[in-house]
C-alpha cells in the first residue's frame, strides 16, 4: 500500500509542469514605478529635532513649525514701516532637494503686500537661507526632492 502510494506521489510530482517565467530588471522597475505613489515620501525632511519622529503627520507637522518658527523669528527681526495697517496672507512654496538644501521656489503675494514691504522677498529668501541643517526627504531609503506649500501671515501697524 505504501508503495502505491509513493508511486502516485512520484507521478503526480513528475506531472506536474513548473514553469519559471525571468523578469528583467526594466520589468521589475516598470511594475515598481507603476505601483508607487510618487507624491508622497516615507520620511519628510526633518531638522535635528524632529528626525525620531516616526509618524508621517507628525513628522511633518514638526517640520513645518520649525520652518514658521524660523521664518516669523527672521521676519520679526525686520523693522519695516508701513503706512497703512497690514493683516494679509502669503504662500511661500519651499522646495527641500535632495541634499537637504531649501530655496524657495516661488511665493504667492499680493500687490499690497509687495506694495507695503518691497524687501519681503529678500527678506524670505535671508529666512530660509538662515534655516539649520534640513535632512531631506525620502522614498524608499532614497533621498528624494520635496516642495512645500506654506501659509506666511503677515501683521504689520
Amino acid at each position: 500500500m505504501k508503495r502505491v502510494l509513493l508511486l502516485i506521489a512520484v507521478f503526480l510530482f513528475l506531472s506536474c509542469n513548473f514553469e519559471t517565467k525571468k523578469i528583467s530588471s526594466e520589468e521589475v522597475l516598470e511594475l515598481e514605478s507603476k505601483t508607487l505613489n510618487w507624491k508622497e515620501v516615507d520620511e519628510y525632511p526633518a531638522f535635528k529635532d524632529c528626525q525620531e519622529i516616526t509618524e508621517l503627520s507628525a513628522a511633518r507637522q514638526c517640520f513645518e513649525q520649525e520652518v514658521a518658527e524660523n521664518v516669523y523669528a527672521y521676519l520679526a527681526k525686520q523693522q519695516p514701516v508701513v503706512t497703512q495697517s497690514i493683516d494679509d496672507t502669503l504662500f511661500l512654496f519651499l522646495q527641500i532637494d535632495r541634499k537637504g538644501t531649501p530655496r524657495i521656489d516661488s511665493v504667492e503675494i499680493d500687490t499690497t503686500l509687495t506694495n507695503e514691504l518691497p524687501e519681503l522677498r529678500t527678506w524670505l529668501n535671508q529666512s530660509i537661507d538662515s534655516l539649520p541643517k534640513i535632512y531631506p526627504a525620502s522614498k524608499r531609503g532614497v533621498p528624494v526632492a520635496t516642495v512645500f506649500k506654506m501659509p506666511v501671515v503677515i501683521k504689520a501697524e
